[in-house]
């Protein structure tokens, strides 16, 4: 098989795409993350809070920009979906620095905005970091599955994504928050590790949320057998 080039955003369609992935990472990182630092300083979201936000952000962000890139706001999720053989190679490089550079602008401002908290919401292992990684894997596995069923069938199933996905991020933080943080995302994890300096557990955020993704490509085939689902340069809300 010949190499992937990578596709540089020459065009005004690529260029809305990376800008789109960049704004909604940037407005979960925002809102997820700083759901955890007012939590830390106030008490006032609890944990159920924090899940929901996280999770109301996404559903939000799926709408807000999914007519233009796909809304993927996640790299495993775009991982994913070129190992399914749906979405461009040459656009995975792009699409994930443009998520990471959006996770970074987000944490450096909680930052700026929140000096001296003692958090940007960054994910740390509860218990063993194999634990941990063994519950993102799981977690991003179903997160995954889901995306993949939504990403397929009639408009109707196109309109409830992001009630599908974002019901999906929130139910996953209420289980797994407490014990790994319940990323599911790379980026989420990677901008606040690398705004506070806390990387000593990061490669379980990058490792785990990646396997999960990729796994649950094969298992979608296995059910749905040829019934690929819809490339998502193409809107997940359609």
């Amino acid at each position: 098989m010949a190499p992937t080039a990578v596709e540089v955003p020459s065009s005004p369609a690529v260029w809305r795409a990376a800008l789109a992935e960049a704004l909604g990472t940037f407005a979960l990182v925002f809102a997820g993350c700083g759901a955890v630092v007012v939590e830390a300083q106030t008490g006032a979201l609890g944990h159920v809070g924090v899940a929901l936000t996280f999770g109301l952000v996404v559903m939000a962000a799926i709408y807000a920009v999914g007519e233009v890139s796909g809304a993927h706001i996640n790299p495993a999720v775009t991982v994913a979906f070129w190992a399914s053989g749906r979405f461009p190679g040459g656009r995975v490089v792009p699409y994930a620095l443009a998520q990471i550079g959006g996770a970074l602008v987000a944490a450096g401002l909680l930052r700026a905005l929140f000096p001296e908290a003692a958090t940007l919401g960054q994910t740390v292992p509860a218990g063993t970091a194999l634990q941990s990684l063994g519950l993102e894997a799981v977690l991003t596995f179903l997160l995954m599955f889901v995306i993949l069923g939504v990403a397929v069938g009639a408009k109707e199933v196109g309109l409830l994504a992001g009630v599908a996905i974002g019901g999906s991020v929130a139910f996953e933080a209420l289980m797994g928050g407490p014990v790994s943080g319940a990323s599911m995302n790379p980026a989420r994890s990677l901008g606040p590790a690398l705004v506070s300096g806390d990387l000593g557990a990061l490669w379980v955020y990058l490792v785990g949320p990646t396997l999960g993704a990729l796994v649950a490509v094969p298992a979608y085939r296995a059910v749905y057998g040829d019934r690929a689902p819809h490339p998502l340069t193409r809107p997940l809300v359609r």
